[in-house]
């Protein structure tokens, strides 16, 4: 990504989840622990001869291990956020996220921060500040670089020294200093014109219902009936290759059809690392097509998940959310 002819960053807003980077150890294991401002702004002032924007702190309430973190603690995120460019006279944010769920939060924050005119950064630690060996300096302090160097309004993930696009990239290893990466996704898909008012970055979103399903072999209109009838709104359909599913399964499609009906926005995406849905290739995924699933392209998991709770969550009639859907919003297409 690039940091050409952007304006440097000269007051940020540190927002503090918890996650790794802030842990320290408790009688059940590594935890999530306050007093992280002190510890960063020690090691900073070892560091005199780096130069970084002026900064302040925010620690988020509660703190959490990322594998906590839910859809109303980004609604919390994005009022802090808001709160800090508007109120605070800060012009950037960076965000200190657990690794487990910092790619889904990178993405659904794309979505729920449409027009702000501002950088927002994520960044993490795959070991506790402090231990042996921790990347937890070296990202908030690159991440911090970057800022003063001048980032593009919008969500960035900076890790390990790389900005990466939040729409393009999932967390892909367990371990070491690189964990995320940018996945080889299709791109080309038709950018929105203009975006309605009620997805703009000040306006309050209502908390969508949203699932994820992996499609597998023998899967049965059992456990798609189970996810309808529990109340979502909108379900990521994880597919075969470039869009295929069971479509010699009667039940299974009269299931999807009544998704569809039901007014449950149904997106199809790719298992795969690479490439994306073409639902009109293979009769297997036209199938789909033709029982309301709609095309999420190249998207990816997290892109689709956190796209889908913006729209949803934002109000639009449902033939919005449809069209909305298959187009590119904030990159996640193209």
């Amino acid at each position: 990504m690039s940091r050409k002819n952007h304006a440097p960053a000269r007051q940020v807003m540190v927002l503090y989840t918890g996650g790794t980077i802030g842990m320290q150890a408790s009688e059940n294991g590594l935890a999530p622990a306050s007093g992280f401002e002190a510890r960063m702004a020690e090691q900073l002032a070892a560091l005199p001869e780096m130069v970084v924007p002026q900064w302040s702190f925010r620690e988020m309430s509660p703190l959490i291990d990322s594998a906590n973190m839910t859809p109303a603690y980004w609604q919390r995120l994005r009022e802090a956020v808001v709160d800090a460019i508007e109120a605070q006279g800060c012009d950037a944010v960076l965000i200190l996220h657990g690794t487990d769920t910092l790619a889904y939060s990178a993405a659904a924050m794309s979505f729920q921060l449409l027009g702000l005119n501002a950088p927002v950064v994520f960044t993490g630690s795959m070991l506790p500040a402090g231990v042996s060996d921790s990347d937890a300096w070296e990202n908030v302090n690159g991440a911090l670089q970057a800022l003063g160097q001048g980032l593009a309004a919008g969500v960035h993930l900076y890790f390990h020294g790389e900005l990466l696009e939040p729409t393009r990239c999932a967390k892909i290893r367990s371990f070491g200093r690189n964990p995320f990466a940018a996945l080889n996704r299709a791109r080309g898909g038709e950018a929105a014109s203009a975006l309605p008012a009620a997805l703009d970055y000040r306006q309050p979103k209502q908390l969508a219902n949203v699932a994820v399903l992996p499609l597998f072999p023998g899967i049965g209109a059992a456990q798609l009936d189970g996810l309808i009838d529990s109340g979502i709104q909108g379900l990521v359909l994880e597919c075969f290759g470039n869009g295929t599913g069971p479509s010699d399964n009667a039940d299974f499609l009269a299931s999807l059809q009544r998704a569809h009906q039901k007014g449950i926005v149904v997106v199809a995406i790719t298992q795969c690392h690479e490439g994306g849905v073409e639902l009109d290739v293979y009769e297997a995924g036209s199938r789909l097509r033709g029982v309301g699933v709609l095309s999420g392209g190249g998207m990816t998991r997290e892109a689709a998940f956190g796209k889908l709770h913006a729209l949803l969550g934002a109000g639009l009639d449902g033939n919005e959310v449809r069209r909305l859907v298959e187009l590119d919003v904030c990159g996640e297409l193209r």
